[in-house]
């Protein structure tokens, strides 16, 4: 880059007290209005950080050795920053922020590591899981508008762990050709959907890598309450990742990875004689029933909007506008 051909402020004399500012000050550069406002926030607060624990060398290598881990731990198949995230709770956090709800609709929940776009579409009422240890489970479910129309042709992602606590992407011989424990369904005319499973277990996540490390350095358990993941996707509705927790499950209230919300707790009822008749599971099977809910994108781009300034203006920063639910400094928006 020739020097002649930008304009960079000049960096003089850096100090504890004013490296912050000059820092933000060439950062400012970026024709980005959101990038330059996210990166202020971002090295302030490091920045404010580092002088508030008065933090040393030692320390911070540490801490770029620690993330230097984490990033060679990732493979195709196991995401161990989305671990990391996930166990900080910055994971619910961002989803909670980026995908608001009204109190009438499905809450959201973390995505978790082991999601893959391997699942096989199926037709309702089929088999996700081929494990023959587990406890039969059958899973009928409604998916609604917030007014209460049924929803049709939502693509719906499940996944869940077999019997003894394991994705099928952890064991060594899997090659994604055969998922197991996974599926893509379709909700029909009237927002139904139905399907075979295995009553979730309690499972650890994975604790062989630097996460796990960490865990043990402050005391916490790897345990995550038994559960079973959804995801939805139809145009014009808003994105949803959630889980279903089991009700009275030893870690509902100690989740590794702050997952488990009141409203998506359930209890499993037992398959009825002409339940077992129409969906050809065993009587006496254990059941699980729930109406998921969907905002609309416009909905959803609303109480976004909403959200975000009501946040801006518990922070002070009246000088904010919300374009498309993210704040940008009213100097920076064209």
């Amino acid at each position: 880059m020739d020097p002649a051909e930008v304009s960079i402020p000049p960096l003089k004399d850096l100090t504890i007290d004013n490296i912050t500012e000059n820092v933000n000050l060439i950062n400012s550069q970026t024709p980005d209005p959101r990038l330059k406002y996210i990166l202020e926030r971002l090295v302030s607060h490091m920045h404010d950080f580092a002088r508030e624990t008065r933090l040393s060398t030692k320390e911070w290598m540490a801490g770029i050795e620690f993330l230097t881990a984490v990033g060679k731990k990732c493979t195709d198949v196991r995401q161990e920053f989305i671990l990391l995230s996930d166990t900080l709770g910055l994971s619910l956090l961002v989803d909670s922020i980026d995908h608001p709800k009204k109190p009438s609709s499905t809450e959201g929940t973390v995505l978790g590591p082991y999601h893959t776009h391997d699942a096989q579409t199926q037709a309702l009422g089929q088999s996700i899981s081929g494990d023959p240890d587990g406890t039969p489970l059958l899973c009928l479910c409604t998916v609604h508008t917030t007014s209460g129309a049924p929803i049709s042709d939502v693509k719906i992602d499940i996944w869940e762990t077999d019997s003894k606590g394991s994705y099928d992407v952890q064991y060594e011989d899997y090659s994604g050709e055969k998922p197991d424990g996974r599926a893509v369904l379709r909700s029909n005319e009237e927002g139904v959907f139905w399907f075979k499973a295995i009553v979730p277990v309690p499972y650890s996540i994975p604790h062989d890598g630097p996460v796990g490390k960490m865990l043990g350095i402050l005391g916490r358990h790897p345990w995550r309450p038994s559960h079973m993941h959804f995801m939805f996707e139809k145009g014009g509705f808003d994105h949803l990742i959630t889980a279903l927790y089991l009700r009275n499950d030893p870690y509902e209230t100690s989740d590794a990875v702050f997952g488990v919300k009141e409203s998506l707790m359930v209890d499993l009822g037992i398959v009825t004689p002409e339940q077992a008749k129409k969906y050809d599971i065993k009587e006496g099977a254990k059941l699980l029933t729930y109406d998921f809910v969907l905002m609309t994108d416009e909905e959803t781009s609303e109480l976004r909007d909403e959200e975000a300034k009501k946040a801006m203006e518990k922070l002070g920063r009246g000088d904010m506008r919300i374009v498309e639910g993210l704040p940008i400094p009213m100097e920076d928006v064209d």
